[in-house]
């Protein structure tokens, strides 16, 4: 087969004359600063009702704890990502990461429920700009080949590990500190990370003299934010009411203006043409489709454990991390097979092991037993997960130009997070809507086991797409 074009070396513009790091230190670099962006997309689930206590939050400004950080990393991810490219990656790495960092601390000291809003919006920013940035250096400092996809697939294995380690981590520190701490966390850690960028990170941008498209810039962010808002508000409005559609229409109107300006303007903050490369279309849908199952996967297995079988919230975490190793497991075995068997039969083998998890774990009872109930399905589901991921992410990011690295890793990282917000949602209506309401053990289980029949539903439908659209090359050959 004919080997995939892959993202050549993003540094065309070098602005230092330092020699570069080894390349170790980077990947760690770069991993680090993806860990803490996913782990607090989740960490602060089991602290919420400790937040409640502690500073009087309405059940509505509970859940805002939450949503603001989705909501500012949705809206924000193109343009952080396209900022890098213009700007500076390693300068877009440490103000993401200098942002993230200052308002974790805000946040773990906020004597105000709105204090605590403000704070994690603001983490949200930075984990936009970050995120991006992440992913881009990773690409821009690993040659490529087999090298870049084991790479590639360590990004992976560490986003979804920060992803699952959120219940647990999150556990251990109201358990064992108070919840403070899942924020205030972030600092040292953020400290650590920043002092390495700076000393080791080598600058280089892609702008070429070129300037921001500032009327793309700002109608793509309020219309992705816009969306996440509307996304966001059918959990407690339903998807019929105003109050969520009225911000889905305004921010769909918003992303066809948006579209209509980028075919216009001469310098477009994300050029179209990226979408008549199939690799980036197609890896891109794919990771929307299975972000929307994937990320609902912790949300429910966590319920499952706390509100069907009577977990604590530090057992219900513990009770994943067979799970989280999977998805390491998976990450760390896709470039092995990528090589051999083609990125694309890669991605096509996750989504089809991951969807017999979901078939499993739709068997769920009241009175399930860890083993079937939870460990084994969790396994299947997250290898799958790691399977598929770093495949796509490969795919994603091999046919475009190095100018437009930042963009195109901003892009695959938003459809994952844009993927999730609606899948959480769609999935939670579906939950409620088999309930009716009751919140007994068999009657939350059943609405449980639907929404995993469903996602295992979307999985396969995920395969089928992959199966027929993502490119037949091999991507990881040196």
């Amino acid at each position: 087969m004919t080997p995939m074009p892959t993202l050549r070396a993003a540094a065309e513009i070098p602005v230092s004359r330092r020699p570069a790091p080894p390349t170790w230190v980077v990947v760690a670099l770069a991993c680090a600063g993806q860990f803490l962006v996913v782990l607090d997309v989740s960490v602060v689930n089991t602290a919420l009702p400790s937040m409640r206590a502690d500073l009087g939050l309405s059940a509505p400004g509970l859940q805002w704890v939450v949503n603001a950080y989705t909501i500012a990393f949705a809206g924000f991810m193109l343009l952080g990502g396209r900022a890098g490219d213009l700007y500076g990656r390693k300068r877009m790495f440490l103000i993401g990461l200098a942002l993230f960092t200052l308002a974790s601390l805000a946040g773990g000291l906020a004597q105000e429920g709105w204090q605590l809003l403000a704070a994690r919006a603001v983490q949200g920013l930075g984990a936009a700009v970050l995120a991006p940035s992440t992913l881009t250096i990773l690409t821009s400092a690993v040659p490529e080949g087999a090298a870049r996809a084991r790479a590639i697939a360590t990004w992976t294995a560490v986003g979804g590990g920060g992803g699952a380690a959120g219940g647990l981590v999150g556990g251990v520190l109201v358990d064992g500190l108070s919840w403070r701490w899942v924020l205030l966390i972030n600092v040292p850690i953020g400290a650590v990370v920043l002092a390495g960028a700076l000393l080791w990170l080598v600058e280089s941008r892609a702008g070429g003299g070129r300037r921001i498209d500032l009327p793309g810039a700002l109608l793509v962010t309020a219309g992705l934010a816009t969306l996440a808002y509307g996304i966001v508000q059918t959990e407690a409005e339903g998807w019929t009411s105003a109050e969520t559609l009225v911000p889905l229409a305004a921010g769909a109107a918003l992303i066809g203006l948006f579209l209509l300006v980028e075919a216009r303007t001469k310098a477009p903050l994300m050029p179209l043409k990226l979408f008549r490369l199939r690799s980036v279309s197609s890896a891109n849908v794919a990771m929307f489709l299975c972000g929307s199952a994937m990320f609902c996967m912790w949300f429910f297995m966590t319920l499952y454990a706390q509100n069907v079988l009577g977990y604590s919230p530090l057992d219900a975490g513990l009770a994943l991390v067979p799970s989280s190793l999977a998805v390491i497991l998976g990450s760390k075995l896709a470039p092995r097979l990528m090589p051999v068997v083609g990125a694309r039969n890669v991605a096509v083998l996750g989504a089809l092991v991951a969807a017999a998890g979901f078939g499993w774990q739709s068997t769920m009872t009241a009175d399930g037993a860890y083993l079937t109930a939870i460990m084994f399905p969790g396994i299947l589901m997250m290898l799958g997960a790691g399977l598929s991921a770093t495949p796509l992410a490969a795919l994603a990011t091999s046919g475009a130009e190095p100018g437009e690295a930042g963009l195109v890793s901003g892009l695959i990282n938003t459809s994952r997070t844009m993927g999730g917000a609606i899948g959480l949602s769609v999935m939670s209506t579906i939950a409620a809507a088999r309930t009716g309401g009751a919140v007994s053990p068999e009657a939350l289980a059943e609405g449980y086991a639907l929404v995993f029949r469903t996602g295992g539903g979307v999985m396969l439908g995920g395969a089928v797409l992959m199966l027929v659209w993502l490119p037949r090359g091999v991507v990881g050959r040196d």
